[in-house]
């Protein structure tokens, strides 16, 4: 895995921009991350979603950037790492953050802050590797896509996923679940709880990261469920109590009653923190003041390298 400074790639979070060449079955990756601060490397993976960008993170990084080294990474087919066409799926996730903390860490604990979608990947790779991580703290953790959550049956989940892979169709479909207008509405009806910050600008910025060259091809997968490790509530709760990893989770107040179900769900479980916190799903960028403020004291116990 080859890194090399990025002079060409935007600073998102104020830090470095660096990037690195994956390969996974003859598909080469250019993937995409940032680091700020020095000290100890805490790990910073944002939510899956039709935005999904390191950018999200800028707040937390920048306030751990005064204690640690935040870290914070685009997966493959979102933000500014490259977005192929090919099948993204689980399995490819799963490589990916193997592959990534292996080799970024040097097998060393790291602290790590995932935000929703994310989760499931961080406690399935502690679940492989018992040493990889130092601390794991999930910001409304989340496991399934919208249209899972929906209800909608997994086989028309599929079906909908490859048909915005098509060339005419699918840009056209894309296109009109990425306009403005329904960013905005996505973000007030689940995502921020302030519409008062959903500023143009802001939307504009969103609208973006949406844009890219191949864009379309893994929000599709995330959207129709088709990026979901769990499958349910039990999968990712066997995960947690196979780990001796010390676990904390941020529950948002505010999140959809499904969601903040399965947030609370976690928090009974022996041995994991837990806090409550404003926000909703997206409490990571929206509350990034108050979710640091709380986990500072967590992660000051993590095993430093």
């Amino acid at each position: 895995m080859k890194t090399e400074i990025s002079t060409s790639t935007p600073v998102r979070i104020g830090g470095v921009a660096e990037q690195f060449l994956w390969n996974r079955e003859d598909q080469d990756f250019r993937i995409v991350y940032e680091s700020l601060g020095q000290g100890s490397p805490v790990l910073l993976l944002p939510a899956f979603s039709t935005v999904s960008t390191r950018s999200e993170m800028s707040g937390i990084a920048k306030r751990l950037a005064t204690k640690y080294r935040a870290i914070a990474v685009d997966f493959p087919g979102f933000g500014d790492s490259g977005r192929p066409n090919v099948n993204y799926s689980p399995a490819l996730y799963r490589d990916f953050i193997e592959d990534f903390v292996l080799t970024a860490f040097d097998r060393k604990p790291v602290a790590v802050i995932a935000a929703g979608h994310s989760a499931p990947y961080v406690l399935w790779l502690a679940s492989k590797y018992p040493t990889v991580f130092s601390r794991i703290v999930l910001v409304a953790p989340t496991w399934q896509g919208p249209f899972a959550v929906m209800g909608v049956n997994g086989v028309v989940r599929t079906l909908l996923k490859e048909i915005v892979r098509l060339p005419i169709l699918g840009q056209i479909l894309y296109k009109l679940n990425t306009l403005p207008s329904f960013l905005k509405f996505m973000y007030r009806r689940h995502v921020y709880v302030n519409a008062e910050k959903l500023t143009p600008d802001f939307i504009q910025d969103k609208w973006e990261s949406t844009q890219q060259p191949g864009g379309r091809f893994a929000p599709a997968a995330f959207v129709t469920g088709n990026l979901d490790l769990a499958k349910n509530r039990n999968d990712v709760l066997g995960l947690i109590r196979g780990i001796s990893i010390p676990i904390m989770v941020a529950i948002a107040e505010s999140s959809p009653k499904s969601s903040r179900r399965e947030m609370e769900a976690i928090a009974a479980l022996p041995r994991v923190e837990s806090v409550l916190l404003p926000g909703s799903l997206g409490m990571h960028e929206e509350y990034a003041d108050a979710i640091v403020e709380a986990i500072l004291p967590f992660l000051a116990t993590a095993v430093s390298r």
